[in-house]
C-alpha cells in the first residue's frame, strides 16, 4: 500500500487553501529579525513540544542546508528537556541525528 503524502492531498483537495497556507509561511520565512538557520532551529523546537515527528524531520535537513551544525541541531533537541523532559532525549534526540546524519539509523 502507498502512503500519500498529507500534504498533497491538501494542495489536491483544497488548492485556493494550500496556496493562502503557503504564501503564509513564506511570509513567515521572508520576515526580518532571525536569519534561516536560527527560525528553522526554533521550528525543531516548537514541533518537537508538538510532538509533531514529521515536521521535526523535515526542518532538520532544512536547518542543515541553513548552515546549522550537528552540534546546533543535538543542542536543540536537548533544550527540550526542559520542556517536554526525557522525550527529547529518548524520542527526539535520535531522530534529529537520524535526519542530521542521513544514513545513521539509531532505532
Amino acid at each position: 500500500m502507498k502512503k500519500e503524502n498529507p500534504l498533497q492531498i491538501f494542495a489536491d483537495e483544497s488548492p485556493k487553501v494550500q496556496k493562502a497556507y503557503a504564501a503564509f509561511i513564506q511570509s513567515l520565512i521572508d520576515m526580518e529579525g532571525l536569519d534561516t538557520k536560527t527560525k528553522q532551529l526554533i521550528y525543531i523546537g516548537m514541533k518537537m513540544v508538538a510532538d509533531d515527528e514529521r515536521a521535526v524531520k523535515m526542518h532538520v535537513p532544512m536547518a542543515k542546508n541553513a548552515g546549522a551544525t550537528r552540534e546546533e541541531i543535538k543542542a536543540t533537541a536537548l533544550l527540550g528537556l526542559s520542556v517536554i523532559g526525557l522525550k527529547a532525549a529518548s524520542k527526539f534526540l535520535p531522530i534529529v541525528l537520524e535526519s542530521y546524519d542521513g544514513n545513521r539509523n539509531y532505532k
